[in-house]
């Protein structure tokens, strides 16, 4: 026998055979899943540093009104422009009339304005998150899923040594190199989906920090608007 892939398959059983065509399903659920959301974390991250390219220079100015036109819903914002036009959705919902605010008023507003981001940061840090949870558990289950069958595969070749009644390594190698076949197609499976989630995790967790900087500088904005201490770009003018 040539202990080519071809060869090999051709003396599989039926439960290495089924091993195989789970680690295949596994593999390719897992490489769509990775592809997936690659394209979906660079374009948004695309969109969001266009959003701050053009938000973030009203804020800089006091321009909350203005920066919520442009927030508005529209075209693709990415993650930071959804949560920044939350926050900015609030503040336009509960401004108060005259600035400064004065005691309740102001608490008011900094809250809903506060809630409004964080709510918003966590449905984008979850959706940025989607399909992850089936990475992960194809990394940690394909090799002991190889290893099922490597282990049925030798228990196999030992009862084949068995009803022949001979021993040695000729008799048991073929069966061997079979068993051992799913366990390597499980590292083959396992290795990209460990690695890619574990890419992913990390831009995720950097895009967090993004957010909750960004969240944090607009509530300065609002917190010196409803002081009085930053004026709307119109009182400025006139």
């Amino acid at each position: 026998m040539q202990f080519t892939l071809t060869e090999l398959w051709g003396h599989m059983g039926l439960f290495a055979k089924l091993i195989v065509f789970a680690l295949a399903i596994m593999s390719v659920a897992s490489l769509i899943v990775l592809g997936e959301r690659l394209v979906v974390s660079f374009l948004s991250r695309a969109a969001s540093r266009a959003f701050a390219a053009r938000v973030g220079p009203m804020l800089a100015r006091g321009e909350l009104e203005g920066a919520w036109t442009a927030a508005r819903p529209g075209g693709e914002s990415g993650y930071l422009g959804r949560v920044i036009g939350a926050g900015l959705a609030a503040y336009a919902s509960s401004a108060p009339s005259r600035l400064p605010a004065q005691g309740h008023e102001r608490d008011g507003v900094f809250e809903s304005v506060s809630r409004a981001l964080e709510r918003q940061a966590q449905r984008e840090v979850l959706s940025l998150k989607r399909g992850y949870g089936l990475l992960a558990t194809v990394g940690s289950t394909a090799p002991f899923v190889g290893l099922l069958g490597t282990v049925m595969g030798i228990v196999t070749a030992f009862q084949q040594m068995a009803a022949s009644g001979s021993g040695g390594l000729g008799t048991v190698s073929a069966g061997i190199a079979e068993a051992l076949i799913t366990t390597a197609f499980g590292l083959i499976v396992a290795i990209p989906a460990v690695m890619g989630y574990n890419y992913l995790q990390g831009w995720v967790e950097a895009r967090a920090i993004d957010i909750s900087e960004s969240s944090n500088e607009l509530l300065d904005v609002v917190a010196k608007r409803l002081d009085g201490r930053l004026a709307p770009a119109a009182e400025e003018a006139a």
